[in-house]
């Protein structure tokens, strides 16, 4: 280090979802230079893919939204899509770190116009409604998209729709010779936001996620539910399109299982209550079963509970379900028996959808560099002088909402702001 300070001042964030988009604004509008990674095309994570927040249910659109004007207008931020960290070295002040970015087949100059998909009969599994349904493969990720930039599968440009796409680019958008490239930055702190994906429900065999597309995970409901989700926002049956009127949720599907997540996510309870009020907003015959071992509403949100268990036609089934069948008409039937009434139940629904945990992405998709201590579950938490000027945010330091992700992200801007500052974290 220089002059006994650090050598960089700038502050690099791994990871574009809220915890990563907070910590980059209040790091760069107090004056410091800011570079945020994210490895898919646009930023937002998962909670661009919400439907609505709980406990208000509005639409988080509204949040992202002011954030990306933060964003495109503060000439302190380097946003970088379709990258990822592949190496960390030195120390505080002076970090080399070794990015990777993969191709998007698409630079700065598109326009969004949608020539390139309209050019296009190939379709492709939808990232963004977690594959329930098929995009063309010329896409804008979402409609709200940060940056609003189409990207083209790779296997478009490998099975030869490449130039086809190209042709129709009026701007010279399309970049079909993009490689994977690497390069190397230096900064003096690093935020890791990497966030987190929802725990595979094919490992749960006997809740048979994979064998129905009537049995779903929470995340798929958030789809399911959204206007620019698979269904228009008709929450409807996978199988057949008609509408789920009979839905059971399965709390804690996986999680405090010591097979499976041996904590509590803290949010899957609060995620299940709102996919009831998305039943009962839609369907004024609806039926929402909700199987639990404990329910957990944090805070504030006690009320939350409180106003959907004042409807009628939401009930609270004091049960771990025990496994899944499939009916002779194709319905899901849930099986299992009563905790407290002590009687044993076979009932079919329409819709059975699994309120899986939260797994920290550090856990299943890269690893941290060494310097970085991780507990017995992935979740990244530094401990104190083991790894000065590198933090944790949001998610990635385990089970948040996201209220708490903000909170937490605006905790870890501070810390970096005065690691860069020679002050120590």
């Amino acid at each position: 280090m220089s002059n006994g300070g650090p050598e960089s001042q700038t502050i690099l964030v791994v990871g574009g979802g809220i915890a990563g988009i907070t910590a980059t604004v209040e790091v760069a509008e107090t004056g410091y230079d800011v570079i945020l990674l994210e490895k898919g095309p646009s930023l937002g994570g998962r909670v661009a893919r919400f439907n609505r927040y709980f406990p208000k249910l509005c639409h988080p659109t509204c949040g992202l939204e002011i954030n990306f004007q933060r964003i495109k207008k503060n000439s302190q931020i380097k946003v970088m899509t379709m990258s990822s960290v592949s190496a960390v070295s030195g120390g505080p002040g002076n970090f080399a770190v070794t990015v990777e970015t993969t191709p998007r087949f698409v630079n700065a100059k598109c326009t969004a116009c949608g020539d390139c998909a309209a050019a296009t009969d190939m379709e492709v599994p939808n990232p963004f409604n977690y594959g329930l349904d098929k995009i063309k493969a010329a896409y804008l990720p979402h409609e709200h998209a940060y940056p609003m930039r189409y990207i083209i599968a790779p296997e478009a440009v490998a099975g030869g729709e490449g130039e086809k796409i190209k042709a129709a680019c009026k701007y010279g958008a399309i970049d079909l010779d993009e490689k994977t490239e690497t390069h190397d930055i230096n900064v003096g702190a690093i935020i890791w936001a990497t966030g987190w994906k929802p725990y595979d429900a094919s490992k749960l065999t006997s809740y048979i996620y994979d064998q129905s597309p009537d049995i779903i995970n929470n995340v798929e409901m958030e789809r399911l539910a959204a206007h620019d989700g698979p269904t228009g926002g008709k929450i409807l049956r996978p199988s057949n399109g008609e509408p789920a009127k009979k839905v059971a949720m399965v709390q804690c599907a996986g999680s405090r299982d010591l097979n499976h997540l041996a904590y509590c996510s803290r949010i899957c309870c609060l995620g299940s209550l709102k996919h009831a009020a998305y039943l009962r907003e839609q369907y004024a015959d609806a039926q929402v079963d909700i199987y639990y071992i404990d329910l957990r509403a944090h805070d504030k949100l006690e009320a939350f509970l409180t106003k959907v268990r004042a409807d009628d036609k939401v009930n609270f089934i004091k049960s771990k379900p025990g496994h899944i069948d499939i009916g002779e008409d194709g319905r899901p039937i849930l099986c299992g028996e009563h905790t407290i009434e002590r009687g044993i139940y076979a009932e079919p629904y329409d819709l059975i959808v699994l309120a899986t945990g939260m797994e920290p992405s550090a856990a299943a998709e890269f690893q941290p560099p060494a310097e970085l201590t991780q507990d017995d579950y992935g979740f990244i938490v530094p401990e104190a002088g083991s790894a000065d000027g590198m933090f944790s945010a949001g998610v990635a330091s385990g089970p948040l909402d996201v209220s708490m992700s903000v909170q937490s992200a605006t905790a870890a801007a501070l810390k970096a702001i005065q690691a860069v500052r020679g002050q120590g974290a």
